[in-house]
């Protein structure tokens, strides 16, 4: 007796599973042709045909491997295949592969995507994306790229869908006048490729992303003392890309997990000490519109809760911590996150109300030693905006002086932005207290998120993952919008610019908001709370940090 397989469409193949082509080593430009992935290994110059199932990959140049060597775009129209390579872009029918020049740029053409008679090419050291007439081959015209890296393309009939290295993104752009329409993050690094597949039945397209770079592992090495060392691999890989966009709110949700993260203290006293009549608070999660908190419950001891600025604060009690007297508590939440990209424009902002007194009185007040009556700090926040007035170009100015003026160091203990600034290195809880301080002087509200990032490892779903250190970033507030995140150090990615933005007014699904705009954990004893001159809780306590990645969310 045999039996009928069912059809799949490609869709119902990939699901959520993270496609690793066999043999792989970077992939740069992936395509459909029809349901056939079609993807070009740039290093190898093999032209692959995979499939999605069982990652099993054929060559479909096997004679023509170095003619593809190098490839970085790649695209299909009908029976037509286009790559760019190096300055230039070929086409080649599929059954033949031999290629056919097309057009040579003064620069690298590093993405192409083709619908109809139109062809579009990226060019980075160009700073466009250019557009040509098939049957003419001349340049119709040209759009300004939306982000600073390597961009790589796919179309559809009213978008042009672009992802870029650098940024972390994928902006949708209307493929007729060029005007950016909103753009997502990616839920990994380094995206190298991009391309849309469209259901036969139900005509519903979905867009599948490549990724490619390097990972460090441990390699066991016999003939080394110690045997074990440390070197780097290839890591390539296709995953769908998951977006919802909120027009009206001026944001955009990608691809999310599900997360257990646990936070506890071990009470563990340098030197012994007798405290009376104890409460112990630790921010909760907070609930915004891209992390949503699903279950929270203590560890060790149980918590009530309490509301401080709108931000859910755990409350644990102690008759007394008495010398030798040990205990563990702290809690555990399940929270969903996603990545989140606001596009919000100048142009949005130039006719806001004014700033109640209210945010005034509690987001541009030196309340944590910001040092904004120093000279040096009051000079910068001049020279940070110029003579800008508008509030969004006023903070974009000013993370950039910041990246300008300052390169990242990690350090033990958080110096005053004066002291940042004479030295020229910071930490990136350094970095926050720089920009607020020239943010508030510059009469923008900001305040602190974070403490906690998830390690982006989500190919690991169900181990238990400890993050390597703390980390804190910043929201600005813009009236008739609300508070927008930005990272403080991770894009200061090079000298002097172009920084990229793909976390200003943005968080990838790693980054973990907690107590907004409130101190993480505070100690007090008999209703007096203790300050790092009394005893720091550090010398109190250890904490403990573990996050579990359980599940990739579903698609919205």
């Amino acid at each position: 007796m045999s039996f009928a397989l069912p059809t799949l469409t490609v869709s119902q193949m990939f699901g959520q599973k993270t496609i690793r082509p066999l043999t792989a080593a970077t992939l740069c430009g992936i395509t459909f042709i029809k349901d056939r992935l079609i993807a070009i290994d740039s290093i190898k110059g093999h032209l692959l045909e995979i499939d999605p199932t069982s990652d099993n990959s054929k060559i479909l140049n096997p004679h023509q491997v170095k003619e593809f060597t190098d490839v970085t775009g790649l695209a299909a129209w009908e029976d037509t295949l286009w790559v760019s390579r190096e300055n230039s872009v070929y086409l080649c029918k599929l059954n033949a592969l031999g290629l056919e020049h097309f057009v040579t740029l003064p620069y690298p053409a590093d993405g192409v995507a083709v619908w109809e008679t139109t062809v579009y090419v990226s060019c980075q050291r160009l700073g466009y994306i250019l557009i040509y007439d098939r049957e003419t081959r001349k340049e119709i015209t040209r759009f300004y790229a939306p982000g600073v890296g390597i961009e790589n393309l796919a179309v559809t009939q009213e978008m042009l869908w672009i992802c870029d290295r650098t940024e972390q993104s994928v902006y949708a752009m209307d493929r007729a006048t060029g005007e950016l329409q909103f753009s997502v993050l990616t839920p990994f690094e380094c995206p190298t490729g991009i391309a849309i597949h469209k259901n036969g039945e139900t005509g519903k397209e979905s867009i599948y992303v490549a990724y490619a770079s390097e990972e460090a592992y441990i390699r066991d090495n016999p003939n080394a003392d110690p045997s074990h060392e440390l070197t780097f691999r290839d890591r390539t890989f296709i995953h769908p890309l998951y977006y919802h966009y909120q027009p009206d709110k001026r944001y955009a949700l990608s691809n999310g997990y599900l997360i257990e993260m646990s936070y506890a203290e071990e009470i563990a006293p340098l030197d012994e000490v007798y405290l009376p009549d104890v409460e112990w608070r630790i921010a909760l999660p907070s609930e915004t519109e891209r992390q949503k908190v699903k279950h929270v419950e203590p560890i060790g001891i149980p918590f009530t809760e309490e509301v401080v600025q709108g931000q859910r604060v755990a409350v644990f009690k102690f008759d007394s911590l008495a010398p030798g007297e040990r205990h563990i508590f702290g809690w555990k939440a399940l929270l969903e996150v996603r990545g989140i990209k606001y596009r919000i424009t100048p142009r949005d902002v130039e006719d806001i109300p004014q700033l109640s007194s209210e945010l005034e009185t509690r987001y541009l007040v030196d309340d944590d030693d910001l040092a904004m009556d120093t000279t040096i700090v009051r000079r910068a926040a001049r020279e940070a905006i110029g003579s800008e007035t508008n509030v969004l170009r006023k903070m974009h100015s000013i993370r950039n002086y910041v990246y300008d003026e300052l390169s990242y160091g990690i350090k033990p203990y958080i110096d005053t932005p004066d002291t940042v600034l004479e030295r020229g290195v910071g930490s990136c809880g350094e970095y926050v207290g720089v920009l607020l301080a020239l943010s508030r002087l510059n009469g923008i509200p900001c305040r602190t998120v974070g403490r906690y990032k998830c390690p982006p490892h989500s190919d690991l779903l169900g181990v238990p993952l400890q993050p390597d250190f703390n980390h804190v970033w910043l929201e600005f507030y813009v009236p008739n919008f609300g508070w927008l995140p930005m990272e403080s150090n991770p894009d200061d990615v090079g000298e002097g610019g172009p920084y990229p933005t793909r976390f200003f007014m943005g968080l990838c699904w790693y980054h973990i908001e907690i107590g907004k705009g409130i101190t993480f954990e505070t100690v007090t004893s008999q209703g007096e709370r203790l300050t790092k001159e009394d005893i720091p809780i550090g010398d109190l306590a250890i904490n403990h940090i573990r996050f579990t990645i359980l599940k990739e969310l579903p698609p919205f």
